[in-house]
């Protein structure tokens, strides 16, 4: 089957419905969009959660449920001409289009690939699915393309598992599975959705190579918009199954005509736009970084040093060394740096689910380091925790309710959660809930409700302290940017000192006072967030915010002119 007049494009979506099957009515998830990927181009899909991008990203792959109803036409092309129906195609058309006309790049690498299989053999399998060579020779392939997208060591690290990559080099892996095969159009789903920014800067440069070297269409779905103005040629933007608006990237972001795609854009948050601006415009903000901490401090460290113990008699690993910092009363200290630099483990260590192997860290005034269960005990009910993934964090067979009243339950403030609900439905009402929502299970809520609710959790006890661990990463931009404004009015009305962990120094310029960046698990700088993000000392600070893409796509353009050239330096040096 074909469509007149689209033969260039690799494909094309006409009227496409899709249709969820439910116990109740039956759910629309995409309401007759019609729709061209051109062959070359990356087009960006965007919309909040529920919108209908990555329903549409799945339909073009056919992996959409049994329970999904398709009308419309949808037509994937492939390289050397041939088409594939994908509404009407058979399961061994669609066999044969996956892969080789189209392939997928999954938000979560750590799910696409199969633990028990090197990644060398899951790259081999793909091709001697679709084509009949040799197993040494897909072999030589896969340490080929392991290459080109930039694994070191292609050669012995074929051999390796997937949980001895790290975060990035198994998004790489992942997108080596798509480029192995020669697929015409690469659909990625949010492919750097949980990437520290500098590695989210060597994906986005992957996926251009993609285009660029390797002739590939690019479909991304992303929330993310400076992601959009770094990589897209074209966007569309999608809200409740319908497309409301699509243009060329510079069109839509210097001129926005829907009213939804301004609230968008106006959604994401910027380096320089929050406390760091304001910070700025009082007077004496540029005075010396501080350097000891206040006599009420909440939190002090002083030379403290984590460790994880090893197995099997091998040394254990050093994840903290020698940190020293602080948390005042009242004060949001943001931190940040990348995976594995040790700032998860610091907000573990302050809950006491972390050992303190050497220095001193004092939390509430108590000292964790060789520290009793049962004080810990005592500590527990003034220190709140927010989790980065709600949805795993509660308890599925438990109501809403339940959930927020347990804290108030373990530690005696009620007696079970039907004696806990008043306080239940103040807390939901206080992170603009319905009361109503505690009657419902987690699954039935979107993430913003879930992570409004574990802030509610979080709050139950009034804590003196919340840590808050990643909390908006999975969010798309406009969930964020409340699920951000709900939390400082919590904080300005409560009143509770916060560690804020995060990778986004645009997320943390939104709610941070100060700012310590990790690296390798050391600190590189600290200051307040105007001191840190506006005028940087330390070169791996600079970095992390040279990273950042910026939804400017003229600006971000330039952003990524240096910071190609600082990784060319840095290459060279």
């Amino acid at each position: 089957m074909s469509i007149d007049g689209m033969t260039r494009d690799a494909a094309s979506v006409r009227n496409l419905t899709v249709t969820f099957a439910t116990d109740a009515d039956p759910v629309v998830a995409v309401n007759g969009i019609t729709l061209d990927v051109h062959a070359g181009e990356v087009l960006a899909i965007v919309g909040e959660s529920g919108s209908g991008k990555t329903v549409t990203a799945n339909a073009l792959l056919g992996l959409l449920p049994e329970t999904a109803t398709l009308s419309g036409a949808l037509i994937v092309r492939g390289r050397e001409g041939g088409e594939t129906d994908i509404v009407h195609a058979t399961h061994a058309q669609l066999r044969d289009a996956r892969g080789r006309d189209a392939a997928m790049v999954f938000q979560e690498p750590s799910t696409a690939l199969n633990p028990v299989f090197t990644v060398g053999f899951q790259i081999a399998e793909g091709l001697r699915a679709h084509h009949r060579i040799p197993k040494r020779e897909a072999m030589r392939r896969a340490v080929d393309i392991m290459r080109r997208v930039g694994i070191p060591d292609p050669e012995t690290r074929v051999n390796d598992y997937p949980h001895q990559f790290s975060g990035g080099q198994k998004q790489r892996i992942v997108i080596a599975m798509a480029l192995v095969l020669d697929a015409g159009l690469i659909i990625a789903d949010e492919p750097t959705t949980a990437l520290d920014v500098t590695v989210q800067a060597e994906i986005l440069d992957l996926l251009r190579t993609a285009r660029d070297e390797f002739g590939a269409t690019v479909v991304l779905i992303t929330h993310n918009m400076g992601v959009v103005a770094d990589l897209a040629d074209r966007v569309v933007v999608m809200y409740q199954g319908d497309i409301v608006e699509q243009a060329p990237v510079r069109e839509l972001f210097a001129a926005p005509r829907e009213e939804y795609t301004k609230k968008l854009l106006a959604a994401v948050p910027h380096v320089g736009r929050g406390k760091s601006a304001r910070q700025a415009a009082e007077p004496g903000s540029a005075g010396a970084v501080p350097t000891t901490a206040p006599e009420d401090a909440l939190v002090v460290a002083k030379g403290l040093q984590i460790a994880y113990p090893g197995r099997f008699g091998r040394p254990g690993v050093v994840a903290v060394k020698g940190v020293d910092l602080w948390i005042a009363p009242g004060e949001v200290l943001g931190l940040v740096g990348e995976s594995g630099s040790g700032k998860t483990t610091i907000g573990r260590a302050i809950v006491g689910l972390t050992q303190v192997v050497g220095g001193s860290l004092k939390v509430l005034g108590h000292e964790m380091r060789g520290t009793s269960m049962r004080a810990l005990k005592r500590l527990r009910p003034d220190i709140g925790f927010v989790f980065q993934d709600p949805a795993t964090s509660f308890n599925p067979l438990l109501t809403i309710a339940e959930c927020v009243a347990e804290p108030l339950v373990v530690h005696g403030r009620a007696s079970d959660p039907r004696a806990a609900r008043g306080r239940v439905d103040a807390l939901l009402d206080a992170v603009h809930l319905p009361t109503s929502y505690g009657d419902r299970y987690p699954h039935e809520l979107s993430g913003g409700q879930r992570q409004r609710a574990s802030l509610a959790r979080a709050i139950a006890l009034e804590p003196k302290l919340l840590i808050a661990d990643e909390p908006t990463s999975a969010l798309d931009v406009s969930v964020q940017a409340r699920v951000l404004e709900l939390f400082s009015e919590l904080q300005e009305r409560l009143g509770f000192a916060c560690l804020f962990i995060s990778h986004d120094l645009a997320v943390i310029d939104e709610v941070a006072d100060r700012i310590v960046v990790l690296r390798r698990g050391t600190i590189r700088e600290q200051g307040t967030t105007a001191q840190v993000l506006g005028d940087a000392k330390d070169d791996y600070t600079r970095r992390l915010l040279a990273s950042i893409p910026v939804p400017d796509p003229e600006q971000q353009a330039a952003r990524r002119a240096a910071w190609v050239a600082a990784q060319e330096a840095d290459t060279e040096g």
